[in-house]
């Protein structure tokens, strides 16, 4: 089950018109060259980027000048890369202008979440509480994304070592068999036949069948770059059975909480909503939060937007709409994103103990026809032989 955790790199939105109540598609990116040759290169993720914050907080609490503790934190790095944003950041410090600005000039490291917060934090005057929030928060982000991959891990290795026994089975032992079997290749069931094509297939076009499978791989890779896959992608996810109902509580989990916590520190509803919108990469969920924009702006409030739609649990509407009327929106959308947070990890877990006893009952029956598959042209031949 891959899962969009990571927060989305910041690229420029240009707005089109489009009619009320159509999907957005705008998350989509399309395959380009650059794209391709910048696969491969490195980047800093959201580890580095807890350890960047959570020293830097412990500085500024301790009495250290922002301006001396980045150029700490730039003596301390063996990063390369870490050490050139460190610099950069450094300069623009230096030069007199706002932290949050020179953040700002890395997107790829530092979300627009971040960025916004820390803006608020400078103009509030409690940027290492607003730090520590920070960390916090992606720390929570790595132990859910540590949960995923513990959990899908064992249930891909049962898939890959189900896939390779196949594979060399219908490559090494079936074909000693066929010949065997071609003098009543008449009275073969059709498991049986459908086995020894599939190994004649492996055997003399494995080529062929290597080829077909990375165009097909192109081919699927750039559909979901075009507006049109990447929505087509989003809806199956969200409508999945068992996977999507985890994946919509991911994508509260992680909009709750940063509006929640955005708030909570001073930074207006509409640039809490334009920052959260780097959070989920889903363009269902986009959509969603350019809809409650919106509504803001046009002054009906944020809960109108929840009420609205058909994926947001009633609980959820129910609680956003008496935060939305009492004032208390931060502390309801961050109580609520906490909620969350448990129960994906209990989810999670208790979807990963039942995938299991599944997997190990479809290789039991994978390998139980292929032996019958052999076993019963045997009996067969034997009795042709007597």
């Amino acid at each position: 089950m891959a899962i969009e955790f990571e927060a989305r790199k910041a690229e420029p939105r240009a707005a089109s018109p489009r009619a009320p109540g159509s999907p957005s598609v705008e998350p989509a990116r399309r395959f380009n060259l650059n794209m391709a040759l910048s696969f491969g290169k490195r980047s800093l993720g959201a580890d580095e980027r807890m350890i960047f914050t959570e020293r830097l907080a412990l500085l500024l609490e301790t009495g250290v000048s922002l301006a001396e503790a980045i150029k700490v934190l730039r003596r301390q790095t063996d990063d390369a890369l870490l050490a050139g944003i460190l610099t950069s950041i450094s300069s623009t410090v230096s030069e007199g202008k706002p932290f949050s600005a020179a953040l700002g000039r890395h997107p790829e490291f530092f979300s627009q979440t971040y960025v916004s917060l820390v803006a608020a934090a400078e103009e509030g005057g409690f940027l290492p509480e607003v730090l520590n929030q920070l960390r916090d928060m992606d720390e929570k982000n790595s132990q859910m994304r540590s949960n995923i991959v513990a959990a899908v891990s064992y249930p891909a290795f049962l898939m890959l070592f189900s896939f390779a026994v196949i594979v060399f089975v219908l490559v090494f032992i079936f074909p000693r068999f066929s010949e065997l079997f071609q003098s009543i290749r008449d009275q073969l069931p059709w498991p049986t036949l459908v086995l020894m094509f599939a190994s004649d297939m492996l055997r003399h076009y494995w080529w062929a069948i290597i080829g077909v499978l990375v165009i097909a791989a192109f081919l699927f890779t750039y559909w979901l770059r075009t507006p049109g896959g990447n929505l087509t992608m989003d809806l199956l996810k969200m409508r999945a059975p068992v996977v999507g109902e985890i994946y919509v509580q991911i994508y509260l989990y992680q909009t709750l909480g940063v509006l929640g916590m955005s708030l909570a520190n001073g930074v207006p509803i509409t640039g809490a909503l334009k920052a959260v919108q780097d959070v989920v990469s889903n363009s269902i969920f986009f959509d969603f939060l350019r809809t409650i924009q919106r509504h803001v702006n046009e002054g009906r409030g944020v809960a109108i937007g929840f009420l609205e739609t058909d994926f947001v649990p009633p609980m959820v509407k129910q609680m956003i709409a008496t935060g939305d009327q009492t004032g208390n929106l931060a502390k309801v959308m961050s109580r609520v994103s906490d909620f969350y947070g448990r129960e994906l990890n209990k989810r999670i877990a208790a979807v990963a103990k039942g995938v299991e006893p599944i997997m190990l009952l479809v290789m039991g029956v994978v390998v139980g026809l292929i032996v019958a598959s052999l076993i019963l042209p045997i009996f067969k031949l034997s009795r042709v032989v007597h």
